[in-house]
């Protein structure tokens, strides 16, 4: 199974690309694992929050394909713990789901076209995070996923 990553915007901070970049490739021990970044909107200041979201959609629609199990992450999406998250990984590869795109949309979330074109919504948290940090905490949560399935001692329970 391949695992797409797709992020609305480049990575900033020099510590949390850093960071995902370690975990990437720590992924990659495990399955094919692909990020792809759409570039921010330009002239955004002349455009409302749902414009911005409207015009970022159209974009991710574009990644968007009926044959993968596509997953937004949202903030109103299930939550699960590191253990139920592993076991959802692992019965999508089961089921011989050729490809999973996780989403992460710009700080704004999703346009309502979004939501009705994919499978499933996943919280990272009740807590609200930088679309910049949940890059992050995914990347960490998927590899922590794959050594749970592993049976590696990263996990501690």
């Amino acid at each position: 199974m391949k695992i797409i990553f797709l992020v609305v915007g480049k990575t900033n901070d020099e510590y949390l690309k850093q960071g995902i970049a370690l975990y990437e490739n720590r992924i990659k021990h495990y399955l094919s694992f692909e990020t792809i970044v759409i570039p921010e909107l330009r002239n955004t200041k002349k455009m409302t929050t749902e414009m911005q979201k409207e015009a970022e959609g159209i974009l991710i629609e574009k990644y968007v394909n009926n044959a993968d199990f596509s997953v937004l992450l949202d903030e109103n999406g299930k939550e699960y713990n590191s253990t139920t998250f592993s076991k959802f990984i692992e019965n999508k590869m089961i089921a011989g789901s050729k490809n999973m795109l996780f989403i992460v949309g710009g700080p704004y979330g999703f346009s309502t076209r979004i939501y009705d074109l994919v499978k499933t919504q996943i919280s990272l948290s009740q807590m609200t995070f930088s679309h910049q940090m949940v890059r992050l905490f995914f990347v960490e949560q998927l590899y922590r996923a794959m050594t749970i399935i592993k049976g590696e001692p990263y996990h501690h329970q």
